[in-house]
């Protein structure tokens, strides 16, 4: 378990300290904001293709190989960003070329990173009795969060005056290096104990981004029944309210997550000294991971929260928190606005998933978590980038799309998302 603990915590520092540093380096290098973005663009499409085929790969090929081709791309893809960008940083390489490279690694992590997610849930599944299942992958969903909140602390310290701003990649790829070693020596190989699949999970962005990470995967009570179950839609009208929301409001937490960095430099007068502005944007990246779990492990077992309720006040928090920080000039309104805003996607992440789950039967569980796991990994392709676009051309135009997506989701949820009661026991029903 400590090792399959480190591989997704590890990965997901790891990208969330990356976050941290790259609006700064992107100041450096002299690029405009919207193109650091699209750098993020290939990989998180790779990953939204690429995961499903290694959930399924995992099943035939093994799942501890699995993690660790998943390692070796979070590896290789750190370490040659980190190269590609100290050469861009010490003027070797012009500012054009660093951005195209940067790209291209990047996309070994979206292509062959994805297959470590799915194969650690499918391992402590299949080896782990029913009984005990649940605790074990709530353990490993803790790493992932974790991580998310670890990455950004981390990220400042580790801005070296010999690597400077690349330090993170490097720093993460020598520890993936060594998780990658120990994995190799000291995990068991694949002898299962119990039929499991890996469930689809999406890149960490965010605390709250795999919300359905540490569900139980194994094979469902009724997995001898041999009637062929239907293909589910993503236009059955049982879904649709809920798809609806998954895209609108996931698109409005991508544009967040996109333009904070770039708005903290800008605010806090900080371009003209990038290394102070990477420390700004840990602080506040790393508040926002901790009231995302504070809201998933917190607010919603403590309140009882059913998936409307969750969605609708989730998002009415997002809004509130994204007015209250992109009106604030210092660093604790900053972090205060902020903070809230990830509370509320981390209520509404969870409800759309947990909706969308209770929207369709048993039977569809396994149809209904790709689905839901495109829907999450297709509005980190592009709304990113379109949010630091539309926030060069106008910080308010890019804060008022966040609300408006935002406010669009409670006028869904408020007119078309079924009542908690209602969706929970025609469920119970159903099964």
């Amino acid at each position: 378990m400590a090792l399959l603990f480190m591989v997704m915590l590890v990965t997901a520092a790891g990208n969330t300290a990356m976050q941290s540093v790259m609006p700064s380096i992107g100041t450096e290098l002299g690029v405009a904001d919207v193109w650091i973005s699209l750098a993020y663009t290939w990989s998180a499409l790779l990953w939204v293709i690429c995961a499903p085929m290694w959930a399924r790969r995992s099943d035939h090929r093994g799942r501890k190989a699995m993690m660790a081709i998943g390692l070796i791309g979070f590896i290789a893809s750190f370490a040659l960003c980190g190269m590609v960008l100290w050469f861009g940083l010490a003027g070797a390489l012009p500012a054009l070329w660093t951005l195209l490279l940067f790209a291209a690694a990047r996309s070994l992590y979206g292509g062959f990173g994805s297959a470590a997610p799915p194969a650690v849930q499918a391992y402590v599944a299949s080896r782990t009795p029913r009984a005990e299942r649940t605790q074990a992958m709530a353990v490993i969903a803790s790493s992932f969060g974790l991580g998310t909140v670890i990455g950004p602390a981390l990220a400042p310290l580790l801005v070296f005056p010999t690597t400077g701003l690349v330090g993170p990649f490097l720093v993460f790829a020598i520890i993936g290096i060594v998780v990658l070693i120990a994995l190799r020596l000291r995990l068991p190989d694949d002898a299962p104990s119990y039929a499991a699949r890996g469930s689809i999970t999406a890149a960490p962005f965010s605390a709250s981004a795999n919300p359905g990470m540490g569900k139980d995967t194994s094979d469902d009570e009724d997995s001898n029944d041999t009637t062929p179950i239907p293909h589910l839609r993503w236009g059955d009208a049982r879904l649709r309210p809920w798809l609806v929301s998954g895209l609108l409001g996931g698109h409005a937490q991508a544009m967040t997550l996109g333009i904070i960095g770039f708005f903290i430099l800008d605010r806090l007068h900080l371009r003209a000294d990038p290394g102070a502005g990477a420390s700004s944007i840990g602080i506040v990246l790393m508040c926002g991971a901790g009231a995302t779990l504070l809201a998933q492990w917190g607010l919603i077992p403590m309140l009882r929260l059913g998936p409307r309720a969750s969605t609708m006040w989730g998002m009415a928090l997002a809004t509130a928190g994204v007015i209250i920080f992109a009106a604030a000039d210092t660093l604790q309104p900053i972090t205060l606005g902020f903070s809230i805003a990830s509370l509320g996607y981390g209520l509404y992440r969870p409800g759309f998933t947990a909706g969308a789950s209770l929207a369709v039967t048993r039977r569809e569980q396994g149809q209904i978590g790709g689905v839901v796991a495109s829907v999450n990994g297709a509005a980190y392709v592009i709304a990113p980038a379109i949010g630091v676009w539309l926030y060069g051309h106008h910080q308010w135009l890019g804060f008022t799309t966040i609300c408006a997506l935002c406010l669009s989701v409670f006028v869904v949820g408020w007119r078309w998302l079924e009542p908690d009661a209602i969706l929970e026991a025609r469920h119970e029903e159903a099964d």
